[in-house]
């Protein structure tokens, strides 16, 4: 009977940044994977793509670029060849030292000036970075970027650090890597999980 043959060469890549999709190409010239098994490759990366190594969570800022490939009269199918595409993502991403991203928060924090130094010391004990600090009259002003997993029990501790008197807005700013040593935790927990 028939068997599953399907070979497929090519190369990953990141987009330029901010650009968080999964982009397949295909970049090969001729026939040397049959046109109708195209279609099969691209469902096979992007599927491989849902599920990262790391902790299980999609894979983005991706390009995947198809060069070159190879398949039989008989044995290929489509089956065969998003099965190979899968296999080659997995193969590629445990090479490309693949970054887990967290949300960070564009966070203003609005506080008598008496209280800027607490603030701000605690600002920087959860991770932040302040951008700028500025006065209004008996205010300050303090623009600082913060990952989103810190920020979860801020408002009660801005208030007993100020009295009552401070107040923050926060909205999405960007994703970025994690430190190593949360992504060794990460990936450490993810792991007891599959066991």
């Amino acid at each position: 009977g028939s068997g599953q043959y399907g070979r497929v060469v090519g190369y990953v890549e990141p987009l330029e940044e901010g650009n968080q999709g999964v982009e397949f190409e295909n970049g090969i010239i001729g026939n040397a994977i049959a046109p109708g098994y195209i279609l099969a490759c691209d469902k096979g990366f992007k599927e491989a793509a849902q599920t990262g190594g790391l902790i299980g969570h999609p894979v983005e800022g991706v390009k995947i670029v198809l060069t070159d490939g190879a398949s039989h009269a008989v044995d290929s199918s489509e089956m065969a060849f998003k099965i190979a595409a899968q296999s080659a993502f997995r193969q590629v991403y445990e090479n490309a030292k693949p970054r887990i991203l967290e949300p960070v928060m564009s966070v203003e924090i609005t506080v008598p000036n008496e209280f800027q130094g607490t603030v701000i010391g605690n600002v920087n004990r959860r991770k932040g970075t302040v951008k700028d600090s500025t006065s209004e009259g008996d205010d300050v002003i303090i623009t600082c970027d913060v990952p989103l997993k810190n920020m979860f029990g801020y408002s009660t501790e801005l208030r007993s650090m100020t009295q009552g008197k401070g107040e923050f807005t926060m909205e999405y700013n960007t994703h970025a890597p994690v430190t190593q040593d949360v992504q060794a935790e990460l990936c450490q927990e993810y792991g007891k999980r599959q066991k």
